[in-house]
C-alpha cells in the first residue's frame, strides 16, 4: 500500500487509474479542476480546484501536508487538432502549458513530498516520438508531448541521486473524450497496463519510454 497522487483524475484514464489503485488498497489523492459523480463514487480523496496550468502551484504541497507521495502520476493533458491549415498559436501554447510545462511544475511543487523509492510517471503519447512519426499533422499536440518526453528524461537524471525513478508512458490508443470515442482499447484496460508499468519502474530502468502493453518505445 502507498499514497498515489493522480492529476486529471475526474474522467478517462485518470479516473480509471484512481479506481484501480483504490481497489487494490492504495491511498489515492485525485487532483482535478472539478470532480465528477464517477470520481466521487470511487471513494478516494479528491482535491478540487487544481488547474495544473495555473501560475502558482505552491498550495499542492500544503494540501498534502504530512503525506509521503509514493507514486505521482502526471496524467492531465489536452489535445487540440492543429494541421498546417490551423496552426493557431494560442491553442498550440495552451497544449504546451498543460502537456509539457505543467507535469514538470507539478513534480517540482511536490518534490518535498517525494522520497527515496518514490516514482513519477508522465502520461505522454507515442505521438510525441520523433522516430515513430509517420503520419504528420497534430503539430501542437506532437510538439508538446515531445517536449514532455525531454523534460521527463532530464528529470529522471536530476532525481537519480535522490532515488526517485521517473518513467514516460504511452497509454495506447484509448477510447476517451479526447479521442472522440475512437481507439483500440478502453480506459480501464489502459489504466491496468499503466499500473503494471509503474509497478515495474525501478532505478535500473528510470528514464524509459514505455507503451502500456510493455513495449519500449523509440524517442
Amino acid at each position: 500500500m502507498g499514497t498515489v497522487v493522480i492529476t486529471g483524475a475526474n474522467r478517462g484514464i485518470g479516473l480509471e487509474l484512481a479506481k484501480g489503485y483504490h481497489q487494490r488498497g492504495d491511498e489515492v489523492v485525485a487532483l482535478c479542476r472539478q470532480s465528477s459523480p464517477e470520481l466521487e463514487a470511487v471513494g478516494c480523496r479528491v482535491e478540487t480546484g487544481i488547474d495544473v496550468a495555473r501560475p502558482d502551484l505552491s498550495d499542492l504541497s500544503e494540501r498534502l501536508a504530512g503525506e509521503t507521495v509514493d507514486v505521482l502520476i502526471n496524467n492531465a493533458g489536452i489535445m487540440r487538432r492543429n494541421g498546417l491549415d490551423g496552426l493557431d498559436p494560442e491553442t498550440m501554447r495552451e497544449q504546451y502549458e498543460v502537456n509539457s510545462l505543467a507535469p514538470l511544475r507539478v513534480t517540482v511543487a511536490l518534490l518535498d513530498r517525494l522520497t527515496e523509492g518514490s516514482k513519477v510517471a508522465m502520461v505522454t503519447s507515442r505521438m510525441g516520438s520523433i522516430a515513430d512519426n509517420d503520419s504528420g499533422s497534430h503539430y501542437g499536440y506532437r510538439m508538446s508531448k515531445a517536449a514532455l518526453n525531454m523534460g521527463a528524461k532530464s528529470l529522471s537524471l536530476d532525481l537519480m541521486s535522490q532515488g526517485i525513478a521517473v518513467c514516460v508512458l504511452h497509454p495506447g490508443w484509448v477510447r476517451t473524450d479526447m479521442t472522440r470515442g475512437n481507439g483500440l482499447i478502453d480506459a480501464d484496460e489502459s489504466a491496468a497496463g499503466l499500473m503494471a508499468r509503474i509497478d515495474g519502474l525501478t532505478m535500473a530502468n528510470t528514464g524509459s519510454f514505455w507503451h502500456s502493453n510493455g513495449d519500449e518505445l523509440p524517442w
